[in-house]
């Protein structure tokens, strides 16, 4: 290649730098110097592979650009696509070639800024922009629950559109699922099973904080045939830190807001054979009005504990039908003893601020009962039963091992008090 034209107007900047100082500024550059001069065009400096320069290129090909032989050499590339995510690069000790050292994004514009110098060192410069070719088999994730303010014990929730069973593809994507609060909360994900997965804070997360939850896969590849699609973004706040403390051994319920107790109510809970499952559980929802049965729960009608009843402010804490509800069948033993089929139930009116007081995410825990801990995934979000060193264990990338797959399917049975 041929920049004699170039040099000679290098050496017009140096003369005028003697006879005067301004006019050299302005054409070598603050300090006169010829290698601060406007970089020449490297087209003819480097090439790239495949279809590059005619704004095509293979996600499944690693993006290379070369120097030409004894024309100089490259100093720098920077890649980046329209999400403004930096594609990762190798250059080699002698600047003749760069190559990048992480996947391509299927269905993505890029542009590469590459940097070089010729055999005299003067600077040349390069940008081109090229699109990437889109996949036919795309991950699809769907974040929860639906915006709004909850309670600071509600989960996020990612749903998968197909399951993903391989190690480093469930790391590829807890890498590009972003969650940020504001407060900050340390957080994690944890693979539910192949196409869900929660993300929680190690504590609560703080009140009045700001939750935005986001991918950055689109376009990545997963596996040699699958990629990420663009994933609607979700936001979320939450209120006040409402919890709920039931004490089965005591026959109260504590409530506090923000640490303060604003009340103390008298309950009755589970009665032997239905005890209240013990552990931390999060408000899933509120009816006004439910029509309960026996039937719902197993137990035969016409039995000694069967029942039809029409059920108010009920606010639910498990899918399989579990209250907190106005029981006022049940006023004699509020207080006094556990009589129900394992609803926590109290009277009208205290069941009614109960009811107006909390909202979907808030803490509902059971303390003191005979019954089983609430478990983790199957009937709810029991996702806070679980230490926060084994919550890890179910991310990819906290934890290396295969078999954090666990198969959950929800029991959505009917309710029963």
């Amino acid at each position: 290649m041929n920049h004699t034209p170039r040099t000679r107007n290098a050496v017009s900047c140096t003369l005028l730098v003697v006879t005067l100082v301004a006019a050299a500024t302005a054409c070598g550059g603050p300090d006169g110097h010829p290698l601060a001069a406007q970089p020449y065009d490297a087209a003819d400096q480097i090439t790239f592979n495949g279809s590059v320069d005619k704004g095509r290129a293979d996600a499944d090909k690693p993006l290379e650009v070369t120097a030409e032989s004894g024309e100089g050499r490259i100093t720098d590339v920077t890649a980046m696509d329209t999400e403004g995510r930096h594609l990762a690069g190798e250059l080699t000790a002698d600047g003749m070639r760069w190559h990048s050292t992480a996947p391509l994004a299927a269905g993505t514009r890029y542009t590469v800024a590459v940097s070089t110098e010729d055999s005299d060192g003067a600077p040349g410069r390069r940008t081109v922009s090229f699109e990437t070719g889109t996949s036919k088999k795309l991950l699809k994730i769907a974040f929860g629950p639906q915006a709004g303010t909850y309670g600071v014990g509600q989960p996020v929730t990612a749903e998968l559109s197909v399951p993903v069973t391989d190690p480093a593809a469930r790391a590829t994507i807890e890498r590009g699922l972003k969650v940020r609060s504001t407060p900050a909360a340390t957080g994690s994900w944890y693979w539910v099973d192949d196409k869900t997965l929660h993300y929680r804070p190690q504590e609560y997360w703080p009140a009045k904080a700001t939750i935005e939850v986001r991918s950055n896969l689109t376009g990545i590849k997963l596996t040699d045939s699958l990629y990420g699609a663009p994933a609607k973004p979700l936001r979320l706040t939450t209120g006040d830190r409402i919890e709920a403390v039931t004490d089965a051994a005591d026959h109260t319920m504590t409530v506090k807001r923000n640490g303060e107790v604003i009340n103390t109510m008298p309950v009755t809970t589970g009665k032997p054979g239905f005890s209240t499952r013990n552990g931390v559980k999060v408000v899933l929802g509120k009816e006004r009005y439910v029509r309960m049965r026996g039937e719902s729960i197993g137990i035969a009608a016409g039995s000694a504990d069967s029942y039809d009843l029409p059920v108010y402010f009920a606010t639910r804490v498990t899918w399989s039908g579990e209250y907190v509800h106005a029981a006022p069948w049940s006023t004699g033993s509020q207080g006094s003893a556990n009589v129900s089929h394992g609803c926590t139930g109290m009277s009208t009116s205290d069941a009614e601020w109960f009811f107006d007081t909390v909202r979907e995410g808030d803490i509902v825990e059971v303390v003191g009962s005979d019954g089983d801990t609430m478990t983790p995934f199957d009937n709810g979000y029991g996702d806070w039963n679980l230490s926060w060193d084994k919550w890890q264990q179910g991310s990819a990338l906290l934890n290396n091992t295969t078999d954090g797959a666990r198969t959950v399917q929800a029991a959505r049975l009917r309710p029963g008090v």
